[in-house]
């Protein structure tokens, strides 16, 4: 028997023990070595506010009441690294032995389509692995953004998309990078990941702050990744005349007070939501989800995108449920949960 955490509703974390299934064709089972969440959609989930907007209708692109978008039970954690234990009989390029990662959440083993599993190089470590999800959106929402070589950026929430979207920023020429984020251990993070400058918005005006660190012209670009409304105020604060801010986050509607009549009216910023993996892309057909997920595994394989500064706390798998709870009531414990088998 293995036992997986699941999600019975809203903050209501039990393990469940489950049978082993058969292989079909095409599917091959992996024996757990790390695994690790996704905080900020998970959370829309932990907390139970993914589903009051109701189903989303794939036909007219909006929600409507009725059936919620994520019913419960369902498991949590985001990506598994581990060993092929057994593969169907039609699998050729896995074989017993074999370390491979993909998407799945915390449990002793997986059953997954060949087609969803890559392997694991031998230069690429358990957490650049993990990483491949917040570098996916986050690659997305650099290139939304149209960071370009000697733009300087701000990125609000350093969670691991974040974290990454500093990392790009860098990649792609930016000459400055502040990271915006009220913990300090993201803060510390964000430094090890490259940001030339953090700020701390609970002890400034991190609008001003960011206009007076780009020599008064503001950012050229805004990345808000936190869900904040307080974040995005400032992003649109922050960014420069004609700039752009990048709405990244999956958040809760946001509370009163949310002002685009003062700079964002006089200044005219672009406001940008990018979604990654919402195809067809703003550059269709040249780029797709498949093609950015392709561009950051390289990356991360090739170590100029690292995520061991990221995946933080790393804690044994019998304290996941009790250390999962503390991203919700205790965000300055964590970066991006990750576990050991």
């Amino acid at each position: 028997m293995g036992k997986r955490l699941v999600l019975e509703g809203p903050e209501t974390l039990v393990w469940k023990e489950y049978e082993e299934p058969p292989l079909k064709p095409g599917q091959v089972r992996v024996v757990s070595k790390y695994s690790a969440a996704k905080h900020g959609t998970e959370m829309a989930l932990y907390k139970g506010y993914s589903n009051f907007r109701g189903g989303w209708n794939n036909e007219l692109k909006l929600f409507e009441g009725g059936k919620p978008s994520n019913p419960y039970p369902r498991s949590v954690g985001n990506m598994f690294v581990g060993e092929v234990s057994e593969v169907a009989a039609d699998v050729a390029n896995f074989s017993v032995g074999d370390t491979v990662f993909g998407h799945d959440g915390f449990a002793d083993t997986h059953v997954v389509d060949a087609v969803r599993l890559r392997k694991l190089p031998g230069n690429m470590s358990w957490q650049a692995a993990v990483c491949i999800d917040p570098a996916e959106f986050a690659f997305g929402a650099v290139r939304d953004g149209n960071i370009r070589i000697g733009d300087r950026v701000a990125v609000f929430g350093m969670g691991a998309i974040g974290l990454v979207a500093v990392q790009l920023a860098k990649m792609s020429g930016a000459t400055k990078v502040i990271a915006v984020d009220p913990l300090a251990n993201r803060r510390q993070a964000a430094r090890k990941c490259g940001a030339d400058e953090v700020v701390d918005p609970t002890a400034c005006d991190a609008g001003r702050t960011i206009k007076e660190m780009t020599a008064k012209l503001g950012a050229d670009v805004c990345i808000e990744v936190s869900g904040s409304r307080q974040a995005l105020q400032h992003a649109v604060r922050g960014v420069a005349f004609g700039g752009t801010v990048v709405c990244v986050a999956y958040p809760p509607p946001y509370d009163a007070g949310l002002d685009f009549g003062a700079e964002a009216h006089l200044n005219r910023p672009q406001i940008v939501f990018s979604r990654a993996c919402s195809d067809p892309n703003r550059e269709h057909p040249r780029w797709s989800d498949e093609r950015i997920i392709a561009c950051c595994f390289e990356l991360l394989a090739a170590g100029a995108i690292r995520g061991e500064a990221i995946v933080d706390p790393v804690v044994p798998f019998a304290k996941v449920a009790e250390e999962y709870e503390k991203i919700a009531r205790d965000p300055g414990a964590n970066i991006k949960l990750g576990c050991k088998h």
